[in-house]
């Protein structure tokens, strides 16, 4: 049965209004996905099919869409960013709010939302931190149907050998050896940070998907070599849950 939502979110970050404007814009590949940034006008066409409904940089951000396109779960779907500076504007305020309908399945899709919402937002904060206003080289892929199991985030922790601490430096053993920083790690969601990039995995299995990762590089060459760190992690993946 659909039914309305909302997911409501305030934190305070190390960057200007305007760094925070531009990763939500235009920036969006440095912590969720690559979009086409959004007509600078009410009125003008957002991403996925929506239209900006509220523009008003570096403060005020909001599109909406009535169809949600390719998620059969969702029909209208809402974004709005309000962004007030800090500290006389060298550190911001930001409050996110994500609302819509959910057609169906609506206690498992909100927890889903929310809890990716959390994630989503640490990683911004991360980027914004860390590597803006650098370009990112982007990669998503998903693991096989055996990473759908109750434990599938579990055996990827393990695998690459990374605990439940966050805030913890730890030796990943991915694809490669890595030194990394574990800047998020709960039972849903495990965030890796190197010098040059960012690591997302997400424990998609507790609300009945398959175990996904997403790869933000921000080196000057990813562009040339994402396809390839791709393949080797997808392949990583695959082997981890081939072995019994």
């Amino acid at each position: 049965m659909p039914k309305e939502f909302e997911i409501a979110r305030e934190f305070e970050v190390d960057a200007t209004p305007e760094q925070v404007f531009e990763a939500v814009t235009a920036g969006t590949g440095g912590y969720l996905w690559p979009m086409e940034p959004p007509e600078p006008r009410v009125g003008g066409k957002g991403p996925f099919g929506s239209e900006v409904i509220a523009w008003d940089p570096p403060h005020r951000y909001s599109n909406l869409v009535e169809n949600v396109e390719g998620i059969s779960e969702q029909t209208r779907n809402q974004l709005d960013y309000t962004i007030e500076p800090r500290d006389e504007g060298k550190r911001a305020w930001v409050r996110y709010v994500h609302s819509g309908i959910f057609v169906d399945d609506w206690d498992n899709q909100y927890d889903g939302a929310a809890k990716h919402t959390d994630f989503y937002l640490h990683t911004l904060r991360e980027y914004l931190t860390h590597f803006a206003p650098r370009p990112a080289a982007f990669a998503t892929f998903d693991g096989p149907e055996a990473s759908k199991s109750a434990d599938a985030l579990e055996v990827v922790a393990r695998a690459l050998g990374v605990g439940a601490e966050a805030g913890s430096q730890v030796r990943v053993h991915g694809p490669d050896e890595f030194d990394a920083v574990v800047d998020f790690r709960n039972p849903y969601f495990i965030g890796l940070r190197t010098d040059r990039g960012l690591t997302r995995i997400f424990g998609r299995n507790h609300w009945g998907y398959k175990v996904g990762i997403s790869l933000h590089d921000f080196a000057p060459d990813a562009e040339s070599s994402i396809a390839e760190c791709e393949a080797e992690w997808q392949g990583w993946l695959n082997k981890v849950f081939s072995q019994p």
